[in-house]
């Protein structure tokens, strides 16, 4: 089992992210270590050239390196500005990502999806680079978060009341059966029914208390939807009624309170796992961080960024950390093993403080 150190590193690793001292800058630019982007430039005495540390250039001999805190102190130095890393501008990572924003923009504003060719061109990229870098700042490939937006139309159309066949249309569908395809994974019910507020769904709950506070369990006849806790039970039902308004909640039976002692046990003993039945409802995206989340070991915890890169999207933390944020299933899908860079526990949705007890339980604190 791996040990609860944050991932991102080892602690040298970690030590020399400030890149304080001339050894740990140059170790910087001969590994060409993203990390130290935005940390100092270089300039070379022999050509007057300065640098970021990841210039693709050839690296200068280390005697001929001088160290900068920034592109201005370099030029009062007398440096001028290297043609292939442009260290007085945008950087490449600012760069792409200004150019993703573009695309989401031309995504979200367009009557059809524009194709591959279309976004790259606008993105002043070929069509494999953007479609690389686009993946790796989102977490979606370009198909995949045009798809995931229009079904967000859709979603937001249905609520407002309009027909399914008008939602769809109006949300850039080219006909229906791509979007009914996966509408039961994406609105976890038929499209008809999400528009009735999931009426004639039937969803069993119950309300319970735990070493953390109040918990609530729903569950479909999929299996267990979500388990929410907090300080004030009515405060829980009362959320829950507004997600299924106009669904069956029905009380659970003594059955079902069998499935609530099992979701309690795995709030008091997390590492201890479970075999729970989930009906788990969420975008692609989300799909993907949470099954990530799942396959942390209890007892270890992981940063937004490790997670992001082990779901093939590197530039993803912040798109990984609002999955954890919607995650309907506390513990059972455990977002409480991820933590920010730093080590600190941050961005709970029920709570710094549980989230601090589940990890010291996990670790057998």
């Amino acid at each position: 089992m791996r040990n609860r150190r944050p991932a991102g590193g080892s602690a040298r690793d970690r030590a020399a992210l400030p890149f304080e001292s001339d050894d740990e800058r140059w170790t910087a630019v001969v590994d060409r270590d993203p990390r130290a982007e935005g940390h100092f430039v270089f300039g070379v005495t022999t050509t007057g050239v300065y640098c970021r540390p990841g210039c693709p250039a050839r690296r200068p001999r280390r005697e001929n390196a001088k160290f900068f805190g920034h592109a201005g102190d370099a030029e009062r130095a007398g440096f001028r500005p290297c043609r292939r890393c442009l260290p007085n501008g945008a950087s490449v990572r600012e760069r792409h990502a200004a150019a993703v924003v573009r695309a989401c923009r031309l995504i979200e504003t367009a009557e059809e999806v524009p194709d591959l060719s279309a976004l790259s061109e606008a993105a002043g990229m070929s069509r494999f680079h953007f479609h690389r870098v686009f993946k790796a700042t989102t977490g979606l490939t370009p198909r995949a978060y045009a798809s995931a937006r229009r079904a967000e139309r859709v979603r937001a159309a249905l609520r407002e009341g309009a027909t399914v066949t008008r939602a769809i249309h109006d949300a850039g569908f080219g006909s229906a059966s791509p979007f009914y395809e996966g509408a039961e994974k994406t609105l976890g019910m038929r499209p008809a029914r999400y528009r009735r507020g999931g009426q004639a769904e039937t969803i069993r709950f119950a309300l319970g208390q735990c070493s953390l506070g109040a918990i609530l369990v729903a569950a479909t006849a999929k299996g267990v939807c979500r388990i929410h806790l907090g300080d004030d039970p009515e405060a829980l039902l009362r959320d829950c009624e507004d997600q299924f308004a106009h669904a069956d909640l029905v009380g659970g039976d003594e059955a079902f309170e069998r499935l609530v002692a099992r979701a309690i046990a795995l709030i008091e003993e997390p590492a201890r796992g479970h075999d729970l039945p989930l009906d788990v409802r969420g975008t692609a995206f989300q799909q993907r961080v949470w099954q990530a989340l799942s396959e942390i070991p209890a007892g270890s915890t992981e940063t937004y960024a490790a997670v992001a890169a082990r779901i093939g999207a590197p530039g993803a933390a912040r798109a990984v950390a609002r999955a954890c944020a919607a995650n309907p299933l506390a513990v059972a899908v455990p977002c409480h093993r991820v933590v920010r860079r730093d080590g600190e526990l941050a961005g709970y949705r029920w709570g710094v403080e549980r989230k601090a007890a589940l990890l010291e339980r996990e670790a057998g604190v």
